[in-house]
């Protein structure tokens, strides 16, 4: 396969970013302090992301045959992601989204999934032979669960590594899927939801995050890198990811997150930080390497209005990563109680 190529299956969205001081009360009708229509959605962002951050990168995902479908697609382009294997569906809607922006940076976010969740929604030979050809496949959860396993078993066949985001659906993760899949990456809460156990400090999130790891006789996965917004990132898991020199060795460590002086908008960060951490790992670097990169990269990503226009270049993230190190703001990585 060739080294460094990245295929994203997922969703796409249209953002339809809502400028509001609060969210309202039942009830209660607010005048907006703006609307704009902007790219989205975890595939599209994520596949964006990582072609941004110099990976060559294919998204596989469904946009509908509307206005938005046709801007979904040229935006993906745009950034440096192919989209020859996307399907445009005949007489079905984009996904589209409700993103509250409220003031310093959060969202509140409501997803109608036209296309992404279509019954229609296969794994096309096209894509196939993508998933067969990646290195990294990335993976999100506002497409059908069924759709998720087909492509990390064909991406699984051929040696790639599987990288599932775990936000974008409530339920639980099927023993299909999880079996098929090397690093799973939540965010603290989507950690609690997932396995029933409190996430409320570092030592809850290790201990969390152990349950989800495989075992002789069940399925699971090789690590969790759970995401803590401003706070950083907690890794838990097999370093070599299951395969290589020291695979089956357990570790945990916290990696800091670099400083942000202003935050304009969270919207996708996530999805940013999972893009950039499969992209480095596609291009040979380590996972301790490749999460301290994604934290730069999430840091830029913050500071920009909207999902996939805030996802930062590489040359900007390998600058920001060189001055957080010139000046010493970011702390080394911390090793936990595993």
């Amino acid at each position: 396969m060739p080294a460094g190529r990245v295929a994203v299956l997922g969703s796409a969205n249209a953002d339809l970013a809502i400028r509001v001081a609060r969210l309202p009360a039942p009830g209660e009708t607010l005048l907006a302090g703006g609307l704009q229509t902007i790219p989205g959605g975890k595939g599209a962002n994520q596949a964006a992301a990582a072609a941004r951050l110099g990976a060559p990168t294919e998204f596989l995902g469904r946009v509908g045959d509307d206005g938005n479908g046709g801007m979904l697609l040229a935006a993906l382009r745009e950034a440096g992601a192919g989209t020859a294997a996307a399907v445009e569906a005949a007489g079905e809607p984009s996904g589209t989204a409700a993103v509250f922006l409220l003031p310093g940076g959060e969202n509140s976010i409501v997803v109608c999934g036209g296309a992404n969740m279509s019954e229609a929604w296969e794994v096309t030979p096209a894509m196939r032979a993508e998933l067969e050809a990646a290195a990294v496949l990335l993976l999100q959860r506002e497409v059908p669960e069924g759709v998720n396993a087909q492509a990390a078993q064909a991406a699984k066949s051929t040696g790639s590594t599987v990288i599932l985001d775990a936000g974008g659906a409530d339920g639980p993760l099927s023993a299909e899927l999880l079996a098929a899949v090397d690093v799973l990456s939540p965010n603290e809460t989507e950690l609690a939801r997932i396995t029933g156990l409190p996430t409320d400090s570092d030592d809850q999130v290790v201990a969390a995050s152990r349950a989800l790891l495989g075992r002789p006789g069940s399925p699971g996965v090789a690590a969790v890198v759970t995401k803590l917004g401003a706070r950083g990132s907690i890794f838990v898991g097999d370093p070599a990811l299951g395969a290589g020199e020291g695979a089956g060795r357990c570790d945990a460590w916290f990696q800091p997150a670099f400083p942000v002086v202003a935050v304009v908008d969270t919207t996708g960060a996530g999805d940013c930080f999972t893009a950039a951490v499969g992209a480095r790992l596609a291009s040979g670097a380590t996972v301790a390497e490749a999460m301290r990169f994604a934290s730069a990269a999430g840091a830029l990503c913050v500071q920009t209005l909207g999902a996939m226009p805030s996802m930062p270049s590489l040359e900007a993230t390998l600058e920001r990563l060189a001055a957080g190190e010139r000046a010493s703001e970011v702390a080394s990585p911390r090793r936990l109680s595993y």
